[in-house]
């Protein structure tokens, strides 16, 4: 069974003649431990898709379901619990709380999930320490370079152990190296440490990480195709 099944996942904005369609029917299976970039360029309605897919909204028509659980007849409080527990989002901006450690920002899923203090300080040390951030532990997000803080980012996404990692542009605000670095690192989660990752990129290098690459156009899933670079 795949982990996501999307099925003629539709979301239009306002009514009438401004109504603006954002995604137009795309269906999309993504199975567990796939490491899967939605590419196309701006507008296309690469983050809406990735939006419903994380329950972050609802769409207008069609269906989105997690381990064959349909998000429709979920409450906000289950779509709530789901997100926190079984999804780990990753953004352009990091949205690290600047006045917090690596390791407290690392920490703040477990800790709203009802965690004890001293178990959320221990997973985040190992997640950071296993995205190659156990030397900075303390650091403040002014104290990291932009890599860093997307590390920091990535083992806040992780804390929870979650099936699936949802990753917005998570290199548009990098250098090129910096870049390629968290690419490969979202590649490793999905290969080495078992999550399936879904990345929305609309750089061509940085899809390349993935095995599986989705074009949109317009709304629309045009292409949907194995990596040739691949190695598997």
């Amino acid at each position: 069974m795949s982990l996501i099944q999307a099925e003629n996942l539709t979301k239009v904005y306002g009514a009438g003649e401004t109504a603006i369609t954002a995604l137009d029917h795309a269906n999309l299976s993504v199975n567990a431990g796939e490491c899967v970039a939605v590419m196309g360029p701006s507008g296309c309605g690469k983050s809406t898709l990735l939006h419903l897919l994380g329950g972050l909204d609802r769409p207008t028509e069609g269906s989105v379901s997690i381990e064959g659980k349909p998000l429709a007849k979920m409450s906000d409080n289950a779509i709530t619990q789901l997100r926190r527990r079984k999804i780990g989002f990753v953004f352009q901006f990091f949205n690290l709380i600047p006045i917090l450690s690596a390791v407290e920002n690392a920490a703040l899923p477990l800790l709203l999930d009802g965690a004890s203090p001293a178990k959320a300080k221990h997973k985040a040390k190992e997640w950071l320490t296993k995205v190659g951030l156990g030397q900075r532990l303390n650091s403040r997000p002014d104290q990291l370079s932009a890599g860093q803080q997307q590390r920091v980012a990535i083992a806040r996404a992780l804390i929870t152990e979650p099936v699936l990692v949802l990753a917005d542009e998570p290199t548009g605000n990098l250098d090129t190296k910096s870049g390629n670095e968290i690419a490969a690192l979202l590649k490793q989660v999905a290969k080495e440490w078992g999550r399936t990752v879904l990345m929305v990129t609309h750089d061509p290098r940085i899809a390349a990480y993935a095995e599986r690459i989705v074009l949109m156009q317009d709304g629309k899933i045009i292409e949907d195709k194995r990596n040739p670079k691949d190695e598997g």
